[in-house]
Order: structure tokens, then C-alpha cells, then sequence
């Protein structure tokens, strides 16, 4: 009789070691996972920093996404990337959350003497911009075109990934010149110079997000995107320089 106690005991408790890893195993609500353009780093983070992020271009996030990336949310600094999966079925209705602007940022030191944007055609000038496929690179692309300066790409010494690499690379002093969001440009303010666009020259720069349709954890990436379009996550953008979303997006 001892020894058949000693196995249901034994019974017992593997049945209980399982339940619990079972239990420990299963996702729990409110876990989310949140692909977000590099450039709401800062806000997103403020905002809610017990979530998982990833950040980088907003077109190299598309590309994860349709290849499977275990994404609950994307933010993206375009809509071209929310739209082309939306319409794929890969991510639910995408809605506009935030607005930006374009800025040309020189190191403090600012060793090319640049004052103004046009100054990037008179000057010897070691220009660092975005890849064309990524959201800055072309909103950079159109501010030169508007500006009649196009022919300063062939200035170029390099071009990123994403805006945190242009950033990065005229903080530390390795480029000149580079294009970024007036809202990059702030965490680096004690290192770059900000060199403004004329409002008539600024693209049109808007952010939309949705839910991402594999997504398992849907009611609480749905809640999420809510906090974002409610007061505190608008503060949080404004905090970080970010732009209310137009009143009627395109």
C-alpha cells in the first residue's frame, strides 16, 4: 500500500509540473510584439516601455511581415508600407496616428560651414542619406526635387538603412551633412545642428499603424492602438516632436 501511495503521489505531481508549463507556455493576454519605424523609437518607448519592440525602416519591417515575423502591431513611417499589406491581407484597416517633417542636421562643429540647405550645392559637403526604398530616403529625395537640388546626390557618401543610422553618422561627427526627422534630431540635440526646410519644401510625412492579421493577441494590439490615438499616446508623440495626424489623410 506505501508503494501505491509513493506512485500517485508521484502521479500527481508530473501532472502538475505539466499543467504549469502548459500554463507558462500559453501567451498571456496583453503581451504584444510591435514592429514600429525607427524613428518613433523615443515616443513609443515613453509611451509604454514594457512592450516588445522592434524598430528599423519601415520597409524592411513590411518585408519581415510578409515573410511571417511574429509581429502583433506595425507602425510604419508611411503609408505605402501599411496599404501594400493591407491590401495583401496581411494587416487589418490601417489608421493615421502621427505626422512629421524633414530637417538637414551638421555636426555642432559643423566643418562644411552649411547655414542652409542650399549651401549643400556650394559647398564641398560629405552628404549621409537613407536608402531610396526606405520612408526618409524618399521623403529626402522629394524635399531636394522641390528645391531644385537633386544634383546633391552626387555628394552622397553614403546611405542607411534607417534614420537612426543617418542620425548616428552625422552625431559622431563622420559625415558633413544629413536629412533626418525633426524628431531624430532631438535626442542628439547637444551634438547636431539643426538646419530647417522651408515649409514649402516639406513632403507630406504621415504615420499609419494597424493590427497585424496573424497576430493571436488581436483585442490587445486593437487596445493599444487606441491608447495611441487617445490623449496619452498623442502626448507622448507631441512630447517627442511629433505632429497631430492630419485631420483628413489622402
Amino acid at each position: 500500500m506505501r508503494r501505491l501511495g509513493y506512485i500517485l503521489t508521484a502521479i500527481v505531481l508530473a501532472v502538475a509540473a505539466a499543467l504549469a508549463g502548459a500554463e507558462s507556455a500559453r501567451p498571456q493576454q496583453g503581451q504584444l510584439t510591435i514592429y514600429a519605424a525607427a524613428s518613433l523609437t523615443e515616443a513609443f518607448r515613453a509611451l509604454d516601455p514594457s512592450r516588445q519592440y522592434n524598430f528599423a525602416g519601415s520597409n524592411a519591417l513590411e518585408t519581415q511581415i510578409r515573410q511571417g515575423a511574429p509581429a502583433d502591431i506595425f507602425a510604419s513611417a508611411t503609408p505605402a508600407s501599411t496599404q501594400n499589406l493591407f491590401r495583401a491581407g496581411l494587416v487589418e484597416k490601417p489608421v493615421t496616428f502621427t505626422a512629421n517633417r524633414l530637417a538637414l542636421i551638421v555636426p555642432k562643429s559643423n566643418p562644411a560651414g552649411i547655414r542652409s540647405v542650399y549651401d549643400l550645392r556650394t559647398k564641398p559637403v560629405k552628404l549621409v542619406i537613407a536608402s531610396q526604398g526606405v520612408p526618409v530616403g524618399g521623403y529626402t529625395r522629394t524635399v531636394l526635387r522641390k528645391m531644385g537640388l537633386l544634383s546633391v546626390l552626387g555628394k552622397v557618401v553614403s546611405e542607411e538603412s534607417d534614420v537612426k543610422a543617418v542620425t548616428g553618422k552625422v552625431a559622431l561627427g563622420q559625415a558633413d551633412a544629413g536629412f533626418v526627422y525633426v524628431t531624430d534630431a532631438r535626442p542628439v540635440s547637444d551634438q547636431v545642428t539643426v538646419v530647417r526646410i522651408p515649409a514649402w519644401a516639406q513632403p507630406q510625412v504621415r504615420y499609419e499603424i494597424a493590427v497585424v492579421a496573424r497576430s493571436t493577441n488581436k483585442t490587445a494590439a486593437r487596445q493599444w492602438i487606441r491608447t495611441l490615438l487617445a490623449t496619452r499616446g498623442q502626448t507622448a508623440l507631441r512630447n517627442a516632436g511629433f505632429l497631430p495626424p492630419p485631420k483628413t489623410a489622402p
